[in-house]
């Protein structure tokens, strides 16, 4: 046997050890992403409810406040500053994703009005706050979703792919290799089959003695 053929089953042998210990990290972190992300699924859904909920309530008190104060007195009355959102994040397996998100808004009314304006203001502030959970929320979900699909996607190339190949390798080099034993030993055996035999010393001739 040749030892290009040893060498060449021990690294496809190495390979394919490492191809499926591969596949069975695979596996481990596409079930540990799917868990996570069921988790900011049901998550997000619950933030969503809260932002639509929240949301409708600023319209309510908006209208009011409208009916009330009139769109001028709201218009100059809204604050002139900007929000700030405060991101956190979070990281499983590799995957960096916001976790949560917190609005920063210490905004004041220009000019007072109604009750009713105060409550829109309120409102609009909780909405907000809402919202920016819910946009960390999808952002997350498409995140882990993206990640999951390409996990799952590598997993199928290396045990529908790359374990087949190496294995079917693996066999006809084993294949190659019994074959080339076959070939040594029959090569032996006619090498053997060719050699001269050993029969053993020759007895001596005895002499002739003649008489006159």
């Amino acid at each position: 046997m040749s030892g290009t053929g040893r060498a060449q089953r021990t690294r496809l042998e190495h390979r394919l050890t490492t191809a499926r210990h591969g596949a069975k990290l695979l596996d481990r972190k596409q079930h540990i992403v799917a868990e996570e992300l069921e988790r900011l699924q049901l998550r997000a859904g619950l933030v969503r409810t809260q932002w639509e909920d929240l949301a409708a309530e600023a319209v309510r008190w908006l209208g009011r406040a409208a009916a009330l104060d009139g769109l001028a007195r709201i218009t100059s009355a809204a604050p002139q500053g900007r929000a700030e959102v405060l991101v956190h994040r979070e990281t499983a397996m590799g995957v960096d994703y916001p976790a949560d998100a917190h609005c920063r808004c210490q905004l004041t009314l220009q000019d007072t009005g109604s009750s009713a304006l105060i409550r829109a203001a309120a409102a609009h502030r909780a909405a907000l706050e809402a919202a920016v959970r819910y946009a960390a929320a999808q952002r997350a979900v498409r995140l882990l979703t993206a990640e999951l699909t390409a996990t799952r996607s590598r997993r199928r190339a290396v045990e529908n792919r790359w374990i087949p190949q190496l294995e079917q390798q693996l066999l006809e080099v084993a294949r190659q290799i019994e074959a080339q034993e076959l070939e040594e030993t029959l090569r032996l055996r006619w090498a053997a089959d060719r050699r001269p035999r050993n029969r053993g010393p020759t007895a001596p001739t005895p002499e002739r003695t003649e008489t006159a």
